[in-house]
């Protein structure tokens, strides 16, 4: 198992691949024939999360809404990540003053 700071990373990673693919479906939503790109995210048996890439195999229709909540999503993902590798710090320092 991996440890709590990697599976974390591995969330904000995630999280910030995603933002990007909602951004550049919302930013090309317009554009002739565009086929919007989906982030497909995997669990991982060591823990944490490994991300690919997909294209839609249609053109785009009216999804933008679908891209909106997904950046939502992102960041709520992004902020819960990153709570966790502060909340893991605080408990090694108190751990570390413990142990001293």
């Amino acid at each position: 198992m991996g440890s709590i700071s990697s599976i974390a990373r591995s969330g904000l990673n995630a999280a910030q691949y995603s933002l990007g693919v909602t951004a550049h479906n919302i930013a090309n939503a317009q554009t002739a024939n565009f086929r919007r790109q989906q982030v497909v995210q995997e669990a991982q048996e060591t823990g944490g999360v490994s991300v690919s890439l997909r294209q839609a195999a249609q053109p785009a229709g009216d999804t933008m809404a679908n891209d909106f909540v997904q950046q939502m999503v992102a960041s709520y993902a992004f902020k819960a990540n990153v709570l966790t590798l502060q909340t893991e710090q605080k408990m090694m320092g108190s751990l570390l003053d413990i142990e001293a």
